[in-house]
């Protein structure tokens, strides 16, 4: 398996479409209007709809699992703050960055972010991930 050293990062972009949202308000059973009806959302402080938080904080799920730490390593914890909506069809681009691997523990602490095509903060926060190959 690969090493990891604090300072590596990897990054994903998506734009979450019509059918992203609407596939993940069924899978969740989240129906909240302000992501799925455009009269209710044109209503709100946002004045159209937004994507789902918990959808946009699933680039990190990829991020993670496929990229770094990478195949096999698994979700230990996961903090979000939501900083700025995210609207349908918009980029974002998801980032992780290594902050730490624990001593003697196959453990490794990741900032996580997500910014909008301009560099605008989205989300925040931090993972924790087991890395069964790092040795302890």
């Amino acid at each position: 398996m690969k090493a990891l050293n604090v300072g590596d990062m990897a990054s994903i972009s998506h734009a979450f479409s019509e059918a992203d949202v609407k596939l993940y308000a069924a899978l969740s059973t989240d129906n909240n209007p302000v992501h799925l009806d455009v009269e209710f959302a044109a209503s709100t402080q946002f004045g159209q709809r937004i994507v789902h938080g918990m959808l946009v904080g699933s680039l990190f799920s990829a991020l993670l699992g496929e990229h770094l730490p990478g195949n096999g390593s698994i979700y230990m914890t996961q903090n979000l703050q939501f900083k700025a909506p995210v609207y349908l069809d918009m980029e974002v681009i998801a980032k992780v960055e290594i902050t730490a691997i624990r001593e003697g523990k196959p453990i490794v602490n990741l900032k996580t972010t997500c910014e909008d095509s301009t560099g605008k903060l989205l989300v925040t926060g931090e993972a924790v991930m087991y890395v069964p190959w790092l040795k302890g």
